[in-house]
């Protein structure tokens, strides 16, 4: 039978597609930060409680060296840094979307059978039985739409740059909505994101895509 193999090389293709979607975020700058000339700068966790933990510790470093990448020097020392980077990130318990997809053909008065393959961020399916009833296929031809839910995720990451006397230089924020709600994931692409252009245009709101399979976290 020749029309699984055709679905599945629209499957195939689906998914060759699916894997070069690239990572979307809105990012917000204010800025008015000094171009490099020695600054050094120290990173700090905004939320006291991250201060110290591992997890933080791996984030700071991409900032850390998305920063060195731009001309800054790290500190010797917290006490010897001129600049001071204040980060935080997190994402929300996410909300159900409802959206719609195609199913394709089938088999059966309409019920049910062989559909288009579809592919999700987390699972590929090269066939999809459906569960819908379209009389207007007739005996033999299922075909039609089915309505579907799944959440989607918020998150953030906030990036502030102060003097040592507390004088704000750079305010940023990169805000990404996903169906992952995996901060080890999320966290690194905000980064890259954050530093898209950096430092940016005062007072814009950018949109920025992100190759990731040439993301380097």
């Amino acid at each position: 039978m020749k029309l699984p193999k055709i679905l599945l090389s629209l499957g195939l293709l689906a998914l060759v597609a699916a894997c070069t979607t690239p990572f979307t975020a809105d990012v917000s700058r204010f800025q008015r930060l000094p171009a490099p000339s020695g600054e050094s700068f120290t990173i700090e966790a905004r939320d006291p409680a991250r201060a110290g933990g591992l997890e933080f510790a791996q984030y700071a470093s991409y900032v850390e060296n998305n920063l060195v990448q731009q001309g800054y020097q790290r500190a010797a020392s917290p006490e010897a840094a001129t600049l001071v980077v204040k980060l935080d990130y997190g994402v929300n318990d996410g909300r159900e979307k409802i959206d719609t997809r195609y199913t394709g053909f089938g088999a059966g008065y309409g019920w049910g059978g062989w559909g288009w393959p579809y592919y999700s961020r987390y699972r590929y399916h090269p066939y999809y039985w459906g569960s819908f009833y379209d009389p207007f296929w007739g005996p033999g031809f299922g075909g039609g739409t089915e309505v579907y839910s799944y959440t989607v995720y918020r998150s953030f990451l906030d990036m502030d740059i102060v003097r040592k006397n507390g004088a704000p230089v750079f305010e940023g924020r990169a805000e990404s909505t996903t169906r992952s709600s995996d901060l080890t994931k999320l966290v690194p692409n905000l980064v890259e994101a954050m530093f898209q252009g950096f430092p940016g245009n005062s007072g814009q709101t950018v949109r920025v895509k992100i190759d990731q399979k040439k993301s380097g976290y």
